[in-house]
């Protein structure tokens, strides 16, 4: 099958993403073996191509926003049928009885493995998923509107959760990709006042599409103080200033993976009358299903780009420039080849 496989991580402009040809993967006892429909470009598979992540697979391919139909069945299998729809995302298996995930916090698990890092993801035509961790999806969505609902959604969401925003709050949003457009749709839904905070005019008009109250630059001071913010860009610089923009008890979640260094924090200025700054590690296997079934509820819905499988390089690079508002997506373009 035609894949693509991180050579020496380095700038994704300089070909560190590579279309080779890989064995179809045969899955393990437990997994299901997925026909690739769609997968959606995160910044995470950025960050494994470039290196800020580090290796944990040599010649790892990427993608863990993954729809596809099942193909094959290990010989543990139950429950799954060759054709159905499922979706693969970020997490990818858990030891199931260490301390965090016997208390419910499996994103926690020292022995936790991951799509397209650990193990090889869906920028490809099959990719595996232990059965345990693939998702049901809902009906009424098409394969390229569902893939980034499975990272982008569900860490926004769990960010959204990690913010503790009250009732009818104001939450601002530092960036605004894939999954903060995702995110804002929820919390709109539930009643909140967003603003949003970026570069980018086009994410901006995104923004005030989707209903958000204002949308400035990153830098800005929003129009009023914040209950809660979520800073998706992996700017460090801007922790401090989204931790300034906190009305007293506010609570700042940082949502991504990786975050550039972040500036010395003033105390007086920045934490004091009790403003909490908390990270997002990954998410567990009930925010999915909560946030998959919210999603269909509130009819969140992503604004998508699509680019042909054989153009991947392409994607992540132009998501590196910020080319695009939204989220990016690959369609196999390869059946048949």
């Amino acid at each position: 099958m035609r894949a693509w496989a991180v050579g020496e991580p380095g700038p994704v402009e300089k070909g560190s993403l590579r279309f080779v040809e890989k064995p179809v993967p045969v899955p393990g006892d437990d997994e299901l073996l997925v026909h690739v429909r769609a997968c959606g470009v995160c910044r995470t598979d950025l960050h494994v191509t470039e290196g800020d992540l580090p290796v944990r697979r040599p010649g790892v391919t990427p993608g863990h926003e993954v729809v596809g139909a099942v193909a094959g069945l290990g010989a543990a299998v139950r429950g799954f049928a060759v054709g159905d729809r499922v979706g693969v995302a970020w997490l990818r298996r858990t030891d199931g009885d260490c301390v965090y995930c016997l208390r419910g916090a499996e994103n926690l698990c020292p022995r936790s493995e991951y799509t397209g890092w650990d193990a090889d993801g869906g920028y490809a035509e099959y990719t595996t998923v232990p059965a345990a961790f693939a998702h049901r999806l809902p009906a009424g969505l098409d394969d390229v509107a569902l893939a980034p609902l499975l990272c982008a959604g569900i860490i926004g969401f769990r960010a959204l959760r990690r913010a503790s925003l009250p009732p009818g709050g104001r939450l601002g949003l530092y960036g605004f990709g894939g999954s903060a457009h995702l995110c804002a749709q929820v919390a709109l839904a539930e009643g909140a006042t967003v603003h949003v905070l970026t570069r980018g005019r086009a994410a901006q008009r995104l923004a005030l599409e989707l209903g958000a109250a204002s949308a400035r630059d990153a830098y800005e001071a929003p129009p009023e103080p914040l209950d809660s913010a979520i800073l998706f860009a992996p700017v460090g610089d801007l922790v401090p200033v989204a931790l300034r923009a906190l009305d007293r008890g506010g609570v700042l979640a940082v949502a991504g993976i990786h975050l550039s260094d972040t500036p010395p924090l003033h105390y007086e200025d920045e934490l004091f009358y009790e403003r909490e700054l908390r990270s997002v590690t990954s998410n567990t296997r009930a925010d999915a299903r909560e946030f998959l079934s919210l999603a269909a509820r509130y009819g969140v819905h992503a604004t998508t780009h699509t680019y042909p499988l054989s153009r991947a390089g392409d994607a992540l690079a132009d998501l590196k420039a910020c080319r695009f508002d939204g989220a990016a997506v690959l369609v196999n373009d390869l059946s048949g080849q």
